[in-house]
């Protein structure tokens, strides 16, 4: 436990505390953000190139299974 020897130690303390959970808090949100970006279907199925790709092999799946 620390020991204060003036107010103005203290209150240091205290805004150091408080920006480093408003840091953490930011980071929380980020990391939210960016799972909820990873979980829309776009981004799911690869972007464009992803849904290019597994159309084109539903196609030749289809296409020589006749």
């Amino acid at each position: 436990m620390r020991i204060y020897t003036s107010f103005a130690e203290l209150d240091n303390d205290i805004a150091i505390k408080k920006l480093e959970k408003d840091i953490a808090v930011e980071k929380i949100k980020l990391n939210v953000t960016k799972a909820k970006e990873s979980f829309k279907p776009f981004n799911l199925l690869g972007g464009f190139s992803g849904i290019a790709k597994k159309a084109l092999i539903t196609w030749l799946f289809k296409k020589f299974m006749k």
